[in-house]
């Protein structure tokens, strides 16, 4: 078959998360300014942070997406051109706008930055996607609403790369437009402020009954009404692929290290192998074992297909699971003496069994044995944050592959 590239596009909420998507096999990434963004509660870039997260990504080949995508009011705009016109003076690939306004200014005083059309935008027909192009965006970011068989019309109707998400949180409003958080707690949702209400465990109560508490659905817990399962396109590769995607975005700037890292790699993985193989790709039960491990709510093909249904809602509880834990990351092997050089990242000690998951090479599974501290003084536990030590290990390990412990169920 012919190998057209698809892009995998991760998310980077802070430099670590952006360095180990990177790391893990992500083709680009996206994060945000401390301004202009939509995801405030973020720890984000400073401007020397974005300048050093430009010459890491373009040290590795790789493409990094800077996202102005908030919905501004008028006081909103300070700064905006001046942070634009930096923006293009440290050549990021592309900035991501939801608002005419700032689609309109980034035109006007930073005509080298590329424009990508942010989801905010709610594109959902060839017809919106032919007006980006006219006013001179190079990509749109397609609407959750839209189906696979609707992204295919789209990329024939208009000649624009087409951007659409595959993996992670799904917000109740459409395309993220949320007016809940600001109604309920006066924090904007489409000013980066959102507190994800849509998680908030609701009951219904009817007019003429005031203070009578009905849960929609009988559960001890109350109900999650508003509470959308997580995405997960993982097995629909082969028809995005067809559909003319050019780029496969990940949810999660809020997420965690290991999050990005997992899920880049799955992702990387599964594209690689369906590069490869063609039609005869198959969905490996690894990918999925994997994307089990990091936190997340249960997985839905939201509107891939079809329209989802009530199925599509996350009615029991609000937080997310996982089937295990992020507790070390490797820095080093020492061939000579058969040990890595490790940073801790929760306690674990002698007598447990782990697992290294590794930027490229297989999953390995181990019983620690031994370990000690840096001076080489034996040790049974690593329980002071970040401590460094050497965990002896006969199968040699990549830097920065993560060691993580099957989650104790509560």
């Amino acid at each position: 078959m012919t190998k057209r590239h698809m892009e995998l596009l991760a998310p980077a909420g802070n430099m670590d998360k952006l360095k180990m998507a990177i790391r893990y096999g992500a083709d680009a990434v996206y994060c945000a300014g401390r301004a202009f963004g939509l995801r405030a509660a973020s720890s984000n870039f400073d401007n020397d942070q974005l300048k050093e997260a430009v010459e890491f990504v373009h040290s590795h080949g790789k493409k990094i997406y800077v996202t102005c995508n908030i919905i501004p009011h008028n006081e909103d705009l300070t700064g905006l051109e001046e942070y634009l016109q930096f923006l293009e003076s440290i050549n990021v690939d592309a900035i991501i706008v939801a608002d005419l306004g700032i689609f309109l200014l980034a035109k006007r005083v930073a005509p080298g930055l590329e424009l990508h059309v942010s989801t905010q935008a709610n594109t959902t027909n060839y017809l919106t996607t032919e007006f980006w192009k006219e006013q001179g965006a190079a990509r749109v970011v397609v609407a959750r609403e839209v189906s696979i068989e609707d992204i295919k019309t789209m990329r024939e109707k208009a000649d624009i790369e087409i951007e659409a998400f595959v993996h992670g949180a799904m917000c109740i409003s459409y395309s993220g437009r949320c007016l809940l958080s600001n109604y309920m707690t006066n924090r904007d949702a489409n000013r980066g402020a959102c507190t994800q209400a849509c998680r908030w465990k609701y009951n219904l109560v009817e007019e003429n009954r005031p203070g009578e508490y009905y849960p929609i659905e009988e559960d001890e817990h109350g109900t999650y009404i508003f509470n959308s399962k997580d995405l997960c396109l993982l097995k629909y590769i082969p028809e995005l692929y067809k559909a003319g995607v050019d780029s496969l975005k990940i949810e999660g700037r809020m997420k965690s290290v290991h999050y990005a890292a997992t899920v880049s790699k799955v992702y990387r993985e599964a594209i690689d192998k369906f590069l490869e193989e063609g039609d005869d790709w198959y969905v490996r039960d690894e990918w999925y074992a994997e994307l089990e491990k990091i936190s997340h709510r249960p997985y839905t093909e939201a509107f891939a297909i079809e329209k989802p249904g009530e199925e599509a809602q996350n009615y029991g509880k609000s937080s997310n699971t996982q089937t295990h834990d992020f507790i070390g990351l490797v820095e080093g092997y020492n061939t000579e003496e058969g040990y890595a050089y490790m940073e801790q990242r929760n306690n674990f000690k002698v007598g447990e069994t782990v697992e290294f998951c590794q930027p490229h090479g297989p999953l390995v599974k181990h019983v620690i044995t031994r370990m000690t501290d840096e001076d080489g003084n034996d040790i049974d536990v690593a329980k002071h944050a970040q401590m460094k030590l050497r965990l002896y290990i006969d199968t040699p390990l990549e830097e920065y592959s993560m060691m993580r412990r099957e989650t104790k169920q509560k």
